[in-house]
């Protein structure tokens, strides 16, 4: 006589095969690596304080900020971390106590951070539109926290002082480290302007996936104000 298999004998099997398959779907995404083309652990962890999606910022298109968080497993060494930085513009520009270059691209503080704004204007002297890499315009750098285990946190905000990236327009902010390209064990092989990997007329965090990270990216969408104080 065949037997039949029980109805609880069959839910038991179907709750193993749905188990087996998670188990084998979160094997696949944790050795996805380094490379920033999964979600596997992170050398970097990545925290955008400002803006805040859906938030309405500046005055005529200036006056507003990027803040972030970074979070550093291997420590200054790792990140490239030159020293504190406050700068800015004109006669702010590489000057004491805590010179620091002031020019997009990679930034002399932390050279594996990128930053884009989908909205940056591509005619002015030294920006290439939304792929220029803003990094390099942030004005005060330092470090936060520093733990036994060799790790530190560095916070690092930009001003903005003009408007580069436009006014009453909505904006995307995305940003990332990127990872150790040259395999010299730092951190500093952000670009001066990202290019547009996959044809599809935006640069956007695929674009940035494609170089390959160390970070999670960050991703906020914000409108820049247009008004006047």
């Amino acid at each position: 006589m065949k037997i039949r298999p029980s109805r609880t004998t069959a839910v038991v099997a179907l709750t193993v095969s749905a188990l087996a398959v998670s188990a084998v779907s979160g094997l696949t995404a944790a050795s996805a690596d380094g490379n920033g083309n999964g979600n596997g652990p992170r050398e970097v962890r990545l925290t955008v304080e400002s803006p805040t999606n859906r938030d309405n910022v500046g005055v005529a298109g200036a006056g507003w900020m990027v803040d972030l968080g970074l979070d550093y497993d291997g420590g200054l060494a790792q990140a490239g971390y030159t020293g504190a930085q406050l700068t800015g513009p004109a006669g702010h520009n590489n000057i004491p106590p805590f010179p620091g270059t002031f020019s997009t691209g990679k930034d002399d503080r932390l050279p594996g951070l990128v930053v884009l704004v989908s909205t940056t204007n591509g005619t002015l002297p030294g920006f290439s539109g939304p792929g220029t890499n803003l990094a390099n315009l942030f004005n005060l750098t330092g470090v936060t926290d520093r733990d036994t285990d060799g790790s530190a946190q560095i916070r690092d905000t930009w001003i903005v002082g003009a408007p580069i990236a436009g006014q009453n327009v909505d904006a995307i902010l995305t940003v990332a480290v990127v990872g150790d390209l040259n395999g010299n064990g730092i951190l500093d092989d952000a670009p001066g302007v990202v290019q547009d990997a996959d044809g599809d007329g935006d640069v956007d965090r695929r674009d940035l996936e494609a170089i390959g990270l160390a970070s999670n990216v960050e991703r906020v969408q914000f409108r820049i104000n247009g008004a006047p104080a």
